[in-house]
């Protein structure tokens, strides 16, 4: 599921989309699923129907924030800046980023080689479906 150059494969995408859909209907939830390659483009798209108008762009801006810094969006990238006033007060004018909770990086073998992102409903039921996804990869 992910080849010799790190890569994360069509199969995987799937097999995570397909968890993430499953939890988001568990709760509720109609959302925009997208994987990003590890150079930040993407690699896996779905959009659930129904879904709000920002959720297209928020949750590629959530992964493409978690592959950026190698790091989940949400609590951990606010307890990361909260304290330091230059960050909190400029990571919002870095392109595509986002501190909503709901983006997680695909880290395997020490390597950043993705990062998810959901988008659809508070940030923290985002959080909830992106880490049912993430429970896929985390098999590996």
């Amino acid at each position: 599921m992910i080849n010799s150059t790190h890569e994360i494969s069509l199969e995987l995408c799937m097999a995570m989309y397909q968890k993430a859909e499953e939890k988001a209907k568990e709760i509720g939830l109609n959302i925009v699923f997208t994987v990003l390659d590890k150079s930040g483009k993407i690699k896996f798209y779905a959009k659930m129907d129904n879904t709000i108008l920002f959720a297209d762009k928020a949750a590629f801006k959530k992964a493409f924030t978690a592959i950026g810094f190698g790091m989940p969006t949400g609590s951990t990238w606010y307890d990361f800046i909260k304290d330091d006033p230059i960050l909190m007060n400029g990571a919002d004018s870095l392109e595509n980023f986002s501190l909503l909770g709901g983006g997680k990086p695909l880290i395997y073998q020490g390597h950043i080689i993705g990062g998810i992102g959901v988008s659809g409903g508070h940030y923290s039921h985002d959080e909830i479906v992106c880490e049912a996804a993430y429970s896929v990869f985390a098999t590996l």
